[in-house]
């Protein structure tokens, strides 16, 4: 969703993308197009608990604060096939934040994806998702940005590689891959689905990474919600719109809202930068959001999937030595968790039989997992959660595509044998 995403069982990713919030309040009085409009301390109040509430939505934590920072005060590495972005301090701050932009010059950047001075914002801040936030959720989240913590810390400048600095390039982009507009209701939908829709699409920002980008850096519309990997994370965010991936047609609505809500569900948990959304946003949505953005999740048809990254595929005599390599390697070391019926003991232990995330073309999370394991996010629901150990230091290339492809392949799973290549090159990989 910011970010930013929707859920592999085992091995499900998405990542938190940009929120970028520029803010200042105007004493008592809130200035709307203009105009002044009296509020009391209690509406403020009220109006400030709503906009942190939908900068949860929103995730804006992820990509305003570095780990052990100040928070909203910028400056995280964003890495991208164009050079590196660095986020913006976007506290009140008179001098380095957004302390002097006004609601309008906020809600502008949301809306437009354009700077206070007009200059054009790149889309590694999701505006092409934030333009459908309503202008009272807006407001909102303008109103709570400006009651936090001013910090007096400049913004890094962006070091992007020629010609992708000239921001007048942009242009072209935003022509190609940017429609503004805010949400419109389906009125042959539910209020509920509505709502699912609004959030999935807009605050959450999940197309951003669970639809491919091309080339430009722009999304394939053509396939939007059908997965692809995130660039420069090898991270692969499934598709959302076929059920042999992370499809949810046949899923309970229940399962997909424990999933959003607590990080695990009877079906599955989620791990990678999926983990840190739940942590760091859908923990906190209420249960009526939840089960709206399940609702919605749950009736995304089917589209064209997105375009198949080159796979290194096994010879099958190869693959077959892997698969009964793979067999030894996983009683010994993955049973005993994920039993030899590969039914695991769910919630805790997810399941590996019958497993779209692990079934999918791309190999690449349940590979990641092998090698670097992880945990489920910590929620209030699910606080300590079981984590999946790795296997980096203990297994070599060959062990872990061996163990990979016999997963893939086993209990009915019909995934493909899996190249000690791609696990070589996954080896390096970065870690978030």
């Amino acid at each position: 969703m910011k970010r930013k995403s929707l859920f592999a069982l085992s091995a499900v990713v998405v990542v938190a993308a940009a929120a970028l919030v520029p803010v200042l309040w105007s004493g008592g009085d809130n200035l709307h197009n203009g105009t002044a409009v009296a509020a009391t301390p209690a509406d403020q109040a009220a109006l400030i608990k709503k906009g942190e509430y939908l900068a949860r939505a929103g995730d804006c934590i992820a990509c305003h604060t570095v780990r052990g920072g100040k928070q909203f005060a910028g400056g995280l590495p964003m890495l991208t096939p164009f050079g590196t972005m660095f986020t913006p301090n976007i506290t009140p701050d008179d001098q380095y934040g957004i302390g002097k932009w006004t609601q309008d010059d906020f809600y502008r950047a949301m809306h437009t994806g354009r700077s206070k001075d007009g200059s054009l914002l790149y889309p590694g801040f999701p505006f092409t998702s934030y333009t459908k936030v309503t202008r009272a959720d807006s407001d909102a989240i303008y109103a709570y940005l400006r009651s936090v913590t001013p910090v007096n810390v400049p913004s890094r400048p962006h070091e992007l590689k020629f010609p992708f600095n000239q921001r007048n390039m942009l242009i072209g982009w935003r022509t190609l891959f940017f429609r503004e507009g805010e949400y419109k209701a389906d009125p042959t939908k539910s209020v509920e689905w509505n709502r699912g829709a609004y959030l999935i699409e807009g605050l959450g920002h999940c197309g951003m990474c669970h639809t491919s980008i091309n080339a430009m850096g722009g999304p394939v519309n053509s396939a939007a919600f059908a997965g692809g990997l995130i660039p420069l994370q090898n991270w692969y965010a499934p598709s959302l719109t076929s059920n042999k991936e992370a499809g949810l047609g046949d899923w309970e609505t229940k399962d997909i809202a424990d999933l959003l809500k607590t990080g695990v569900s009877n079906r599955g948990a989620v791990f990678g930068p999926m983990a840190e959304v739940v942590h760091n946003s859908l923990q906190y949505m209420s249960d009526e959001d939840i089960n709206a953005m399940a609702t919605y999740l749950k009736t995304i048809p089917q589209k064209s999937e997105a375009p198949e990254s080159l796979q290194l595929e096994t010879s099958e005599k190869f693959g077959g030595e892997l698969l009964k390599q793979g067999q030894k390697i996983y009683a010994d070391n993955c049973a005993k968790c994920h039993a030899e019926n590969g039914l695991g003991m769910p919630p805790s232990f997810p399941p590996l039989a019958n497993n779209q995330s692990i079934q999918m073309p791309s190999a690449v999370n349940p590979i990641r997992m092998v090698l670097n394991g992880g945990y489920p996010p910590s929620t209030n629901a699910n606080p300590h959660p079981y984590g999946m150990p790795p296997f980096a230091q203990a297994l070599s290339n060959t062990e872990v595509a061996a163990v990979v492809t016999y997963i893939r392949m086993s209990w009915g799973n019909h995934g493909t044998a899996v190249s000690p290549q791609q696990v070589s090159d996954l080896r390096s990989a970065p870690l978030d």
